[in-house]
């Protein structure tokens, strides 16, 4: 396949994908923009002609007969199960946004398929992928901070806002911490769908601690994370900056430069750089780092927190 252009399609013209994806895709130089579906025909051609896909189709089957090497699923969680499915069987390298399945039996089933059919299927947990994420990951190298602190706060609620938006600092926890053995969460709520806040401490195999929050009751949007462990320390203001600090010195990386100051929501937040690594493990035949199998260890990691809050899980 490194010889020839990539085919892909995409599934869903909402605001992720328009603000994410249709804009990257045609960047690369290796990438055929195949097709574009959508339930409504209307939607897929409109947003065909902002991103020049060569097709626009109402159907996954009419999709996948476009011949397509892989596919991205951007459409709301509770399509996401039956459609990754239906690709994956159909012979589809799969990306698709979060969550892979709004049960942790679906997600199961998901990982498996993978597995059986040998298909790729990357989760697109971003946050991995920015900029500022990585650059805190490289400070520790090998090794694990002893404490993390993530919060992902907004100032109004959604529905079922911990599964929605704190699975992103759930996986970010365990991209710097490894796994969990013991989680102890709080929540505060009038409709357990619609949740005020929700705190969970971890403790994590290796030792470390970590401190989850994400509170639906504060000023505006944020997302931070705090690193501390073996004398150094890690301070993330999502997406714009990264502060690394030890006992002599302190370096402040922000993202203003990228793209000469130009740098968009997409290459800050990391769908830049996670769908190009998509691309080439497609290209190269080789294996996401979120793939199906790791994805779903930060989906049942969420439902622990979930039922340790008293929150509906992912049954």
């Amino acid at each position: 396949m490194s010889d020839k252009k990539i085919r892909i399609g995409v599934i869903g013209v909402g605001y992720v994908a328009k603000n994410n994806f249709l804009p990257v895709l045609p960047r690369f130089d290796d990438v055929e923009f195949v097709g574009l579906m959508a339930n409504h025909l209307e939607s897929a051609q409109h947003a065909q002609r902002l991103c020049g896909a060569q097709h626009a189709v109402s159907s996954l089957q009419e999709l996948v007969d476009l011949n397509l090497d892989c596919a991205f699923v951007l459409t709301p969680k509770a399509c996401h199960a039956e459609q990754i499915s239906f690709l994956l069987e159909h012979g589809l390298d799969v990306y698709s946004e979060k969550p892979m399945a709004t049960t942790l039996r679906d997600a199961a089933h998901i990982a498996d398929l993978a597995e059986k059919t040998g298909h790729k299927l990357m989760i697109g947990f971003n946050r991995r992928y920015a900029p500022v994420c990585q650059k805190a990951k490289a400070a520790y190298g090998e090794g694990h901070p002893e404490v993390i602190i993530a919060q992902k706060n907004r100032p109004a609620t959604e529905y079922r806002a911990t599964l929605e938006n704190a699975i992103h600092m759930v996986d970010l926890m365990r991209y710097y911490g490894g796994e969990v053995k013991n989680v102890n969460a709080l929540t505060k709520y009038s409709d357990p769908y619609y949740e005020t806040f929700t705190t969970a401490q971890l403790e994590f195999d290796n030792g470390a601690s970590g401190m989850l929050i994400a509170a639906r009751c504060s000023g505006q949007w944020e997302e931070t994370i705090e690193l501390h462990g073996n004398n150094l320390s890690a301070f993330i203001k999502m997406p714009d900056s990264v502060t690394v600090t030890d006992a002599q010195e302190q370096h402040t990386t922000v993202m203003t430069p990228l793209a000469m100051g130009w740098a968009r929501s997409e290459d800050k937040l990391g769908f830049t750089n996670a769908i190009r690594h998509f691309l080439d493990c497609v290209r190269d035949n080789k294996k996401p780092i979120t793939d199906a199998a790791d994805a779903y260890k930060t989906h049942e990691l969420l439902d622990r927190i979930l039922r340790s809050a008293g929150l509906p899980a992912m049954d």
